[in-house]
């Protein structure tokens, strides 16, 4: 892939971003490579000087390894000698010059887009599952959990970010189009809007899942109406737009929706026990038949003509339990319509879907069954022990979690919450820590818990608190050890520090049990 330098000047101009430029040569100079990491750069690259901790020695770093211009809210003095391209958006700048650079593959595929504070990795899954029955396994999929860009067990790999910076977004994208897949299936976090990751970028459809505190603190969202705000921009940025309308805050969510999308654009879905205003119109319902711990049984249905057009009505089943994803399965089933899948292939597709990090779990011999969920916040927090506990008839729930350091410190409350209402028997531990102190995390977690009623124990060594909590748990108890799902890595002080996963930490537990 490549872009001349005019060509740049032209997109930033047509944007409002360019500030100034310093040309050396001919404006015909093509970027053959492109990057944002100094330690990354090619021959002939073009540099983007982002970042808070960015430092100026990374531009002559760039400049000695070939790269030939350097793009900034700045003029650099070690950049002499290269073309300078000033911004005034230095995020914007590398989105929109990602996507000329890549030859704009977004126009090769049929994307669909998640929003929402619980849910968009199930629902992203369970999506892909049904397009990849529609379309042959040519699904890609940009999740928190896994990046998929082809059909080779090389294509598969973690996700580094849910949604990836954009030089790194609009390169899988074109690594995805160059391998034959036509379908994308995507989530897109707050944060993406927040720094401007997926800035420019219009998508197929676009779903709102839901929304409530999260992410809120020093280094993300200062307060819930910026989160908000950030979670509706996807819906601006959709030509058809899929919306939960039990979700709070949805006045304001719709009202989005329809500053760039028409009515007509814009699917509604909700139980059948929902109550809707007598103006609103729900093109969607669904009830639920069953939910218990083997499968979730539920049947949709049309309520609109627009609905009934998409003929993906009818019953379905799903292998992954809780009644709570039943939701995240319709808005799966509705995008996949969108994108062309029609019943029964829906149902296919979605019926045997696994997530990997969701509802994981094993048996521990005279001990209780461990469930390993992704739930990191207050409300998947709620739904996962919620549901549990009423499908176990209130057994004694131990739960092991912690909180992430450097960023969403609104969930330490969250959590805090949680437990104050559920009352689980609790082991606060470390997830991921950061640059902060893994002690003063955990404080304020327990500063919230109403320890009156809730027995709390402090573990920061996790894999002590997993085995601390197993061996408590009796046979019929509930061990959930929550927040990091299949996580391979604890961040610690800017390092990825290998972690073996929660399940495996709970199976060797387990097995050590047997040879005792």
């Amino acid at each position: 892939m490549a872009i001349t330098l005019e060509a740049c000047i032209l997109i930033l101009k047509e944007h409002h971003i360019l500030k100034s430029s310093a040309i050396q040569d001919n404006l015909t100079q093509r970027f053959e490579n492109a990057s944002y990491d100094s330690q990354t750069v090619q021959p002939k690259s073009i540099f983007f000087c982002k970042g808070a901790e960015f430092r100026p020695t990374y531009v002559q770093e760039a400049k000695d390894k070939g790269a030939i211009c350097y793009v900034a809210e700045q003029p650099y003095a070690e950049g002499n000698g290269m073309h300078a391209l000033i911004v005034r958006n230095i995020r914007k700048a590398m989105a929109l010059l990602a996507q000329a650079f890549y030859g704009y593959p977004q126009d090769e595929l049929f994307v669909i887009a998640y929003t929402g504070t619980k849910g968009k990795t199930t629902a992203s899954y369970f999506t892909r599952g049904i397009l990849d029955q529609m379309n042959d396994q040519h699904t890609a999929l940009f999740s928190t959990v896994d990046t998929v860009i082809g059909r080779e067990a090389t294509d598969t790999f973690k996700s580094p970010l849910t949604t990836s910076e954009s030089l790194d977004l609009f390169r899988n994208m074109r690594t995805a189009v160059d391998n034959g897949m036509t379908e994308l299936v995507m989530e897109v976090s707050s944060q993406a809007y927040k720094e401007s990751r997926v800035f420019g970028l219009t998508y197929d459809v676009g779903i709102f899942l839901n929304i409530s505190p999260d992410h809120i603190g020093p280094r993300e969202h200062p307060n819930f109406a910026d989160y908000l705000h950030c979670k509706m921009q996807l819906l601006v940025n959709s030509r058809k737009c899929i919306i939960n309308a039990e979700t709070d805050y949805f006045d304001q969510v719709y009202a989005a929706a329809t500053t760039t999308t028409e009515p007509d654009s814009i699917y509604l879905y909700a139980s059948d026990a929902f109550e809707a205003p007598e103006d609103l119109k729900i093109d969607f319902r669904y009830r639920s038949e069953e939910a218990d711990l083997a499968q979730s049984r539920f049947k949709l249905k049309a309520d609109s003509l627009k609905a009934e057009q998409l003929r993906i009505t009818g019953d379905y089943a799903l292998d992954l339990i809780g009644d709570y994803n039943v939701n995240n399965a319709c808005a799966a089933i509705i995008s996949s319509g969108l994108a062309g899948a029609v019943y029964p292939e829906t149902a296919q597709g979605i019926a045997h879907v696994e997530v990997p990090g969701r509802m994981e779990k094993t048996d521990i011999l005279g001990h209780g069954r461990v469930y390993v969920d992704y739930a990191h916040n207050y409300a998947s927090m709620m739904a996962l022990l919620t549901f549990l506990q009423n499908e176990y008839n209130d057994a004694k729930v131990l739960l092991v979690v912690g909180a992430p350091g450097d960023k969403g410190v609104s969930r330490r409350e969250g959590f805090a919450k949680a437990i104050n209402q559920l009352k689980p028997r609790v082991f606060i531990t470390s997830d991921d820590p950061g640059f902060e102190n893994p002690e003063d995390i955990a404080a304020q977690i327990v500063s919230g818990i109403n320890q009156d009623q809730v027995q709390v124990t402090i573990e920061l060594d996790r894999a002590k608190a997993i085995e601390a909590a197993i061996m408590e748990s009796q046979p019929g108890d509930i061990v959930v050890l929550a927040g990091k799902g299949t996580d391979p890595y604890q961040k610690v002080r800017g390092v990825d520090t290998p972690w073996p996963t929660d399940m495996a930490v709970a199976r060797s537990i387990a097995d050590k049990i047997k040879e005792d």
